[in-house]
């Protein structure tokens, strides 16, 4: 698949931020230097403040939003209503790195914190993302009877997995967010640990997977 001129949308975490000889900014400079067009969720308003302030250092245009910025993202019960793209869109043609805070609009006049797994998912369906992925220090799935990193699953087979109360619930998020952004129209999405070297890269770049894979049959809806 060419993934020249697509969009790839990034959750990173905390781990991935403060891993020592971490590439994931020169892995984003490496994908935009492709032709693709990352968009980056960051896990809490500081650090999406402190990606930017980095990547602006290492030449990359990096543009901080919040999800309230043109009620990109708007708070919607409890959860998030319809994403407006317009603003999201305009950033990326015009060769920026939007990086996301991960902060509804409230209609009330008090702004939501929601969590960055589903801004994610929000966002890479909305734009129909070529793919997705989620960083998790935990790396994958774990089948609980191998032991062994489970390399792929469909999306009603992680949505299975994201119930199972056994597992973290950072890790259930991530695995929920990444069905349910495949059964949105995104391409493929991936659960790994963003503290590998250039896992983004590879992830999105060769057919191997560092973590779990979500993808499969899309439901579009």
């Amino acid at each position: 698949m060419d993934l020249h001129g697509r969009t790839m949308v990034i959750r990173v975490d905390e781990a991935t931020l403060g891993a020592e000889g971490g590439t994931f900014f020169s892995d984003l400079v490496f994908l935009g230097n492709l032709g693709m067009r990352p968009v980056v969720v960051a896990p809490t308003a500081d650090a999406a403040r402190a990606v930017v302030r980095s990547m602006n250092r290492s030449g990359d245009a990096a543009v901080g939003l919040s999800g309230a910025d043109a009620g990109m993202i708007p708070a919607a019960a409890g959860t998030i209503g319809a994403v407006q793209t317009k603003l999201l869109t305009t950033l990326l043609d015009a060769g920026y790195v939007p990086v996301i805070e991960p902060l509804a609009f409230g209609f009330t006049g008090t702004d939501v914190a929601v969590a960055a797994d589903d801004v994610a998912q929000a966002l890479a369906s909305a734009v129909g993302a070529a793919r997705a992925i989620f960083f998790n220090d935990r790396g994958g799935v774990i089948d609980a009877k191998t032991q062994l990193l489970v390399d792929q699953l469909t999306p009603a087979e992680a949505l299975a997995v994201a119930d199972d109360t056994t597992l973290g619930e950072d890790l259930r998020a991530a695995v929920r967010a990444a069905a349910l952004g495949v059964r949105g129209g995104v391409g493929a999405a991936q659960i790994c640990d963003g503290r590998v070297a250039h896992a983004a890269i590879v992830e999105f770049l060769t057919a191997r997977h560092l973590g779990t894979q979500v993808a499969g049959t899309v439901y579009m809806g």
